[in-house]
């Protein structure tokens, strides 16, 4: 950026920091677009409307806090936003972490309270297992008979946390399929 912009910037931050809405209002004008097109390309085009409003009404709270000998305003506004649009990325990933774990835990208890039935039971998830490739049959091993939670058999067995997650999802769903777990409906007429 010329100097005579960033001049301009800081002469706006410090009108700003008075209270001058006008000149919130050209520093807006100036920097909006840079920063809609970097939160589009991190978020896409919904997400990245609401992040810069969150943005800009973040950076008038606090255009006080603004010092010139930190860097430009360009800057200050860039880091807010990649903050705030890292901040939305994440709490994205951990609801879709967070839904596949409440999935888990429902197919577990559905085949866990199938299983304390009886050990002809036992004997049919061992058999069950059996038929598993053996990436997902360790995976779920580990977890129901081991009792290692997810990130130890992830540690353990040197792969993400996500696929260990997928792992013991696909597996969870062979063996209902190989268990025939599927309720079926009951006729109660």
């Amino acid at each position: 950026m010329n100097d005579g912009r960033r001049d301009a910037d800081e002469t706006l931050m410090q009108r700003a920091a008075r209270g001058e809405q006008s000149a919130f209002a050209e520093l807006y004008d100036r920097h909006a677009p840079t920063l809609l097109a970097t939160a589009t390309r991190m978020l896409g085009a919904r997400e990245a409307q609401d992040v810069l409003h969150d943005v800009f009404l973040e950076a008038w709270c606090h255009v006080s806090d603004y010092s010139a000998s930190r860097g430009s305003v360009r800057t200050w506004l860039l880091v807010r936003l990649r903050s705030r649009a890292l901040d939305r990325l994440i709490g994205v990933e951990r609801a879709r972490t967070d839904s596949l774990d409440v999935v888990n835990e429902a197919h577990t208890l559905a085949i866990s309270s199938n299983l304390q039935h009886s050990a002809v039971d036992r004997i049919a998830v061992r058999t069950a297992l059996e038929r598993l490739g053996p990436e997902v049959r360790e995976a779920l091993e580990l977890s129901y008979f081991a009792g290692l939670t997810m990130r130890e058999i992830a540690e353990r067995a040197g792969v993400p946390l996500g696929t260990v997650k997928s792992r013991i999802a696909r597996g969870l769903a062979a063996l209902s399929s190989l268990l025939n777990l599927q309720k079926e409906p009951r006729n109660d007429s």
